[in-house]
């Protein structure tokens, strides 16, 4: 395996080129899928039947707070995959450690969100509106679960064999998924939540 020196480690070899351009095509299906979702949501947001609106429903001071911890989140992968191309192993694991504690946090206040919303009368049954609020939301709360199991691979990877231009190049693309999922929290915190309070 020939190893490029003169560029970032994530990008050291020709696998390594590719494996990113791939992760962008995936990313780009991703995109589909959410786009799909709002499409739908945005179809179906004032079929509430008998159930509750999303002015009813939703809290702004846990949507900000979900907000703030994975914007928070995302600013420390950006420093762990800085860390990352100097070569500072010890401190990109725990910007990564840090990362996935506070997607752990989002997912309790996410988790904490849907049981109020089951007291509230909100289910997948209740009405259109509350079917596609769950599902889009389900569907972000999933990737980010996925997303801490994967990073937490990465991170026992790198423990055990070091930071190798392969644990680089998955490290690198686990932060593009992270982002991506960032990108996508800041839509439904505008188009969901904000738009339904009004």
């Amino acid at each position: 395996m020939k190893i490029d020196h003169s560029l970032p480690l994530e990008y050291s070899t020709k696998q390594n080129g590719l494996n990113i351009f791939g992760f962008w095509v995936f990313l780009a299906a991703e995109i589909m899928l959410f786009a799909t979702l709002f499409t739908s949501y945005f179809t179906l947001e004032h079929r509430v039947g008998n159930g509750p609106s999303g002015a009813e429903i939703f809290e702004m001071t846990p949507v900000l707070i979900e907000t703030l911890v994975l914007l928070t989140s995302s600013f420390t992968i950006g420093l762990g995959i800085h860390a990352m191309r100097i070569g500072r192993k010890k401190a990109m694991l725990t910007f990564f450690v840090i990362t996935l504690l506070l997607g752990l946090v989002f997912l309790g206040f996410e988790i904490d969100e849907f049981i109020t919303y089951i007291h509230e009368g909100a289910t997948l049954q209740t009405s259109a509106f509350t079917a596609i609020l769950m599902t889009t939301l389900g569907t972000h709360g999933a990737h980010v679960s996925f997303g801490f199991f994967w990073g937490a691979s990465i991170i026992i990877q790198i423990k055990k064999w070091g930071l190798t231009p392969e644990a680089a190049n998955k490290s690198f693309i686990f932060s593009l998924y992270w982002h991506f999922l960032d990108v996508v929290w800041i839509f439904i915190f505008s188009f969901i939540y904000l738009k339904g309070m009004m």
